[in-house]
Parts: structure tokens; C-alpha cells; sequence
């Protein structure tokens, strides 16, 4: 292990660190590694801190990812461990416990045994043999199935197994982006397909809505099984089968049609079976070109679904220009099959710089009625001024954040799946009187579509329907936009101009500090955090806290957070997990160290009630020894932050580790109110700065579109102003 682990299972600096290496002769050797990165043997590590009454601070989770380094690096394979994974989450905490206290030689025999009853419900998967070697992990493994539950110790497992094979491409499809696939198929279809099930993240979106019985098929088997343990711990009452093998190529249900298809395939894939499919059945709407691997897939899908079923894929925005496959997207069109193209944001999901699309299709009837359109919505520009637009109509700022969103992995889900499906919604109930919204949803005749190119880029299309805007709407939507901008705008500069500190002196000012752990063994806060179900009786004292609301409406997320906005998840995607339930006064701090915005805030009247999302820490102090602002500004701190942070490619916080300064509570309160002074200017720059881009959007659109007319004289000076050109002075 690396020095940088031994800080995190020992819950101390890198610096500290040094200092034992230096300072102790019994400090274990390095037993690999170079001079300047040595690598330590972690049980000698253990022992020695043992000695000196250093207990672990990691949590299981972390616990389990450094095992598995050193299991890989000792020939061991992540996959041999997801059927473990399956079958210790169906055994007691207390046997849990059991198993992870047991000698070397009998927690493989437990963990063969084990794995023994798991076989049968996974057909296919390799046989499994643990070794000596593998007790460490198969410990941790158990521990961290108990403490945090089946699905964390499998994203543990699948984050490693995927980092040593990324050359594959293999990425998880975001749980918002799945939820929206999976309600854009109508009614409540009971079997469903996903052809590259990756994770199985779709398919796990379909149970939610009810499907009984899911089929995936992925070409890397690892993922397959991934995917077939997942769902099998998130849905254990639905019918789950996945195959591992090339869905193109190689069809694992051949025979199968569902009543829907969700499918995420892979992009740009030159090698997908052109030649030897040449003659294949599936292409119905034409043999897709060499370089259109998106259409293989789209014929696909389709020949999986019974008429009149629906499938909904995510496929790049070249799918729906690129020349080569026009013939192919012509009589797609024709036939009736494509009806709605989405356009999604950048950030959506892989690859981020650009914005995806939503095909959703279904698959022609004999004898059905006639299709006379296709529907297309730009969610896009949706997602960049949602914030703004609000704070223009006169909302409040707490209320424009929360509707908010930006082109960034903080996507406004919320704005992007009410628009998609109430486009959608609406073209499904009677396509030929649907009348869309200008610059967001349109219906396009199929006799349109269907020219030289057949282009079904959504933007292009939805942006023609702008020239119906309403002269005098536009302008009174302008001139909103414009009063919220100067009215954020003179709010900014109060905020601005407020002055609440000075210098320190000649140097920096020093304090003594405490953990955040020190702090709640003395009981001046507790740590809160939301647990899966079934290890909510074994948790640590302080880690749940909160009577759960009879119909929780909403969750606060990470993103809620980096944002400043209130919350906006959804209580289904916490699958069960027992959340603790926000009260005014509590200190939140993102779980990830990465992305823009704060990492802490303190919860106010609107977060009150909601339940903890999954990715947050909850701080709760006791306000007669701990301002909230106050450890709100120093829990979130960069170089805190820093310090207290674990991970190679995701940085997760260790909430334990965060360390805040020891001041009488009078002093304490002086720094909360700078703090909040700090979140007050970011929150209102944050507005000003969304309003200004959506009154430059909504002018330049109404200029271009024909709507707003240009001032026929010059453009007035504002107050104070002279153009940023000297006047010339008369002699």
C-alpha cells in the first residue's frame, strides 16, 4: 500500500505520515515500490498502528478498495467476487459479522460455501475458486456488504474491474438519464430488453416502473454479471436474465420479443459485423453503412418488439445528419418507426462534451393507423436558462435555483425530463392537433422530412419553429428578464459592497483543531448519513437520525449543493435506503470532491423536511457549542476538503476527517456571519449571471427571429456612463 493509504486508514496527513517513517525505527519497511513512491505491506502497516492504539478510520467501502488493489496485483479477478457480493447480501448482519471474524482458512471455505448458493441464480457465470490470498478481501467484502449494503460493495467491485479494462469504453448511464428513457415508453410494459446492458442502470430504471421481467445482453462478461447481481439485489421480485456475448453478432434471444427496448449501445464502433451481417433479417429499413454501428442497433431494437411496442435509445447527435445513413433514417421516417428525436445537454452522459439525443421508436403495427409526423424537442437551451427564465418571471431566488440548470455534470433533470415528457405526452395523445412550443417542441410533417438529406437534428428543426413566437409576448418576456437583471444586478453590488474583515496581522492566524469524529465522540455534533436497508440496525450510534415523513416528496442531492438550489431528487432512486430527514440548522457537505461550486451550505426553511440523498454528509451541531454557518465555512474549505479526501479517479470524503478550528462560540458566530456573507455573494452573482444570459438569448433570438425591432436612434448612455469613450471638451 502507498503512504498516501496508510494516511486514510490511519485518518491522519500525508504529513504525519513522514514524520513516522522518520521518526520511529519500528516503522514498517517498504516492501516494494521506488525510493520516492515506496509501497508498504499492509498487515505489517496494521500492526504497527495497532501498537500504538490507531484504530481505522477508513470506511468499509475504502476499506475494500484497497484489498482489491492488492488482490489484483496478487492475480486475483473482481469478477469472482460479484457472486459473493449476491450472496452476502441476503445473510444477517450478525452472520456477516461471523463471517468476517473468521481465520484465514475457514472464511474461504465460508465464502466458496456461499458462493455455492449464488451459483444457480446466475446461469453462466464461471466457476469460482477462492485462494488463501483472498482473505483479506473476501473480509473486507463481508464487512462492507454489512456496514453499507450489497450495491455499495458491488459499485466498488465494478469501479475497479472497470478501471483495469477501460480501454473498453464501458461507462454507467446516469440514474436520471435512465429514469427518462424508461418513462418515455407509454403504459407499463411488463418485459423488457437492453441489448448493451452494461451495469444494467436501464433495466434497473424499467423495474422501478414496475417490469417484471428483464433480459440484458452485454459483450464483456464481467459486465454482464455485473448486471445480473444488481438487478437481482434491486429487484428481487422481477425475472432477471443477462447473457454475455456480442448482441450484433452473436443474439442471445434471437426469439424474443418484449414490449419494450431501453438501450445505451456503444459509439462509433467500425467493427460491428458489416460484412458478415450483410444479409441479416433485422435490417428491415435498409443494411446500415460501415460507419453506422447507431443504425445497426436502431434496427435492432426494433426487431426485438412486438407491434406497436416502444424503445427508447441514446445515441449521438451524428446519427441524425450524417450522409451515410440517410437512406436508412428515410425510411425509418416513412414507415412510421422513428417517432420523437430529444436533444439532450452536454453533460448528459458519455462523452460529455456533447449533447446526445433520444430515439424513441416503435415498431409499425399491420393495419395501425398512418404516421403523419415525427416529434422533436430541444431540451438544451432548456437546461442553460432554466434558472434565469424563472428569476425573469419574477420568482423568488431560492425558487429560480431550484428550476436552474447548466450545461455541466449538474444538469437540471428536473426541467429536462418535464419538458421531454410533456412534449412527448402530449404528441402521443393526438399527434395531428399538437401544437408544440416555440423554440422547444415540434411536430414535423414526415413529406417534410423526408428531403435530399433527412436530417433530424433537433435543434435545426425546433428552431424553425420560433418565427410563431409572438411579437408582443417576446418583448414583455424580454422586458421581464431585463427588470429581474437590473434587479439582480443592484442586489449583487449591495452584496458586494459589504465589508466584514480585515488583515490578519503580519502572518496568517494559527488555531488548535479537531476532527469531526473528535467533535462527535464529545457530542457536539452528530454525523449523519443515509444507510441501505439492512444495516440500519447495525450502524454506528448518530449514523440515521429523523423520523421518516409519510410521503417524502423530495431528496436533496450533491448537485442540490453545488448548484444552490433546494431539493430536486427523486425519493425513488433511494431504492429503499433508510435516509435521515433534514431539519433547518443542519450542515450538508458533498460526499465527491470534484465538479464547480460549494461543497458545503447550511440547510434553510426549504430543505427541511427533505430526505439526505445518498452522496451527502449531514452535519448536525449543537447550537450552544457550534455555530452552523461557522463549520459550514471550515467543513468546506478547499484545503479541507483536500485533506480529507480518498481516491484516484473519484475523490470521496471522509466526513470523520474534516477538521474545524476550537473557538469560543462568540468568536465562532463572528465567522459564521462572514461565511454567510460568502454563500449570499455566490448565490447572487450566480443569479445575476444566469439572468444576464438569458436576456442576451432572448434578444438575440428575437432579432434574428423577426420579432424585436433594433432602436432606430443610438442606444442611451446609462447612468454614469459615456460609452467607455472621453467626452470631447469644448475649448
Amino acid at each position: 500500500m502507498t503512504a498516501a493509504e496508510i494516511s486514510r486508514i490511519a485518518g491522519v496527513t500525508r504529513a504525519t505520515v513522514s514524520n513516522w517513517r522518520r521518526r520511529h525505527d519500528d516503522f514498517p519497511a517498504p516492501s516494494g515500490g521506488t525510493d520516492s513512491s515506496p509501497l508498504y505491506d499492509l498487515e505489517s502497516v496494521r500492526a504497527w498502528l495497532a501498537s500504538r492504539g490507531h484504530s481505522s478510520a477508513a470506511t468499509p467501502s475504502e476499506e475494500l478498495r484497497t484489498t482489491l488493489r492488492l488482490h489484483a496485483q496478487s492475480g486475483g479477478r473482481m469478477s469472482d467476487l460479484l457472486l459473493l457480493v449476491l450472496a452476502a447480501a441476503g445473510r444477517s448482519p450478525e452472520e456477516l459479522t461471523a463471517a468476517a471474524q473468521l481465520p484465514d482458512p475457514d472464511i474461504v471455505t465460508r465464502a466458496q460455501r456461499d458462493v455455492a448458493t449464488a451459483a444457480d441464480a446466475v446461469p453462466g457465470a464461471d466457476a469460482v475458486r477462492f485462494k488463501a490470498d483472498d482473505a483479506a478481501v473476501l473480509r473486507a467484502l463481508y464487512a462492507c456488504v454489512r456496514d453499507e449494503g450489497g450495491q455499495a460493495a458491488l459499485g466498488v467491485l465494478a469501479e475497479r474491474e472497470l478501471e483495469d479494462s477501460a480501454a473498453s469504453g464501458a461507462y454507467l448511464t446516469p440514474a436520471p438519464l435512465a429514469d427518462l428513457l424508461a418513462r418515455l415508453i407509454p403504459g407499463s410494459p411488463s418485459r423488457v430488453l437492453d441489448p448493451a446492458c452494461g451495469g444494467g442502470t436501464l433495466l434497473a430504471a424499467a423495474a422501478r416502473r414496475g417490469a417484471g421481467e428483464l433480459y440484458g445482453q452485454d459483450n464483456l462478461p464481467v459486465q454482464a454479471l455485473r448486471s445480473a447481481v444488481s438487478l437481482m439485489l434491486t429487484a428481487p421480485e422481477a425475472e432477471v436474465t443477462v447473457r454475455a456475448a456480442d448482441s450484433l453478432r452473436a443474439d442471445a434471444f434471437p426469439d424474443l420479443l418484449a414490449d419494450a427496448v431501453l438501450c445505451n449501445p456503444p459509439y462509433g464502433v467500425r467493427d460491428w459485423g458489416h460484412d458478415e451481417l450483410a444479409y441479416d433479417p433485422r435490417w428491415a429499413y435498409g443494411v446500415p453503412a460501415r460507419a453506422e454501428s447507431e443504425l445497426a442497433w436502431v434496427q435492432h431494437a426494433l426487431a426485438h418488439l412486438t407491434p406497436g411496442g416502444h424503445a427508447a435509445l441514446l445515441l449521438p447527435p451524428a446519427t441524425a445528419g450524417r450522409a451515410s445513413g440517410r437512406r436508412v433514417r428515410a425510411e425509418l421516417v416513412r414507415s412510421g418507426a422513428l417517432r420523437a428525436v430529444i436533444a439532450l445537454p452536454a453533460g448528459a452522459s458519455v462523452p460529455l462534451h456533447i449533447g446526445l439525443q433520444v430515439w424513441v421508436l416503435q415498431r409499425p403495427e399491420p393495419g395501425g393507423p398512418e404516421r403523419k409526423s415525427v416529434l422533436f424537442v430541444d431540451t438544451a437551451a432548456d437546461a442553460a436558462t432554466g434558472t434565469a427564465t424563472a428569476a425573469a418571471r419574477g420568482g423568488t431566488a431560492a425558487t429560480a435555483r431550484t428550476r436552474g440548470g447548466s450545461r455541466s455534470a449538474s444538469l437540471d433533470w428536473e426541467g429536462i425530463t418535464a419538458h421531454a415528457l410533456g412534449a412527448w405526452r402530449a404528441f402521443t395523445e393526438n399527434p395531428d392537433t399538437f401544437d408544440g412550443e416555440p423554440g422547444v417542441a415540434y411536430a414535423v410533417g414526415v413529406v417534410d422530412l423526408l428531403d435530399d438529406v433527412v436530417d433530424l437534428t433537433p435543434a435545426r428543426l425546433v428552431r424553425a419553429s420560433r418565427t410563431e413566437v409572438d411579437p408582443a409576448e417576446l418583448s414583455a418576456e424580454v422586458d421581464a428578464a431585463r427588470r429581474g437583471l437590473v434587479g439582480a444586478a443592484k442586489s449583487l453590488a449591495r452584496t458586494a459592497g459589504r465589508e466584514g474583515w480585515s488583515a490578519a496581522g503580519a502572518s496568517a492566524r494559527e488555531w488548535r483543531t479537531a476532527t469531526a469524529s473528535d467533535l462527535a465522540r464529545g457530542g457536539a455534533l452528530n454525523v449523519l448519513r443515509t444507510v441501505p436497508e439492512g444495516a440500519r440496525d447495525h450502524a454506528d450510534s448518530g449514523a440515521v437520525g429523523g423520523e421518516q415523513p409519510d410521503a417524502p416528496s423530495t431528496v436533496l442531492t450533491d448537485s442540490d449543493i453545488a448548484r444552490g438550489s433546494g431539493p430536486t431528487g427523486n425519493p425513488a432512486e433511494l431504492r429503499g435506503d433508510s435516509a435521515p430527514v433534514i431539519a433547518a440548522g443542519d450542515v450538508l457537505v458533498r460526499a465527491v470532491a470534484s465538479g464547480d461550486g460549494p461543497m458545503s451550505r447550511v440547510a434553510g426553511e426549504e430543505d427541511a423536511g427533505a430526505l439526505l440523498g445518498p452522496h451527502v454528509h449531514l452535519f448536525r451541531p449543537d447550537p450552544k457549542r457550534l455555530d452552523a454557518w461557522f463549520l459550514a465555512g471550515f467543513l468546506g474549505a478547499e484545503e479541507n476538503i483536500a485533506g480529507a479526501s480518498t481516491g484516484s479517479t473519484v475523490l470521496m470524503v471522509s466526513p470523520g476527517r474534516l477538521r474545524v478550528p476550537l473557538l469560543p462560540l462568540e468568536e465562532q458566530r463572528r465567522y459564521g456571519e462572514a461565511f454567510r456573507h460568502v454563500h449570499e455573494l455566490r448565490a447572487e452573482a450566480r443569479r445575476a449571471t444566469l439572468l444576464a444570459e438569458e436576456t442576451a438569448r432572448l434578444l438575440a433570438g428575437g432579432l434574428t427571429g423577426g420579432q424585436l425591432l433594433p432602436s432606430r436612434g443610438p442606444a442611451p448612455d446609462l447612468p454614469g456612463d459615456s460609452g467607455g469613450r472621453p467626452r470631447a471638451r469644448r475649448p
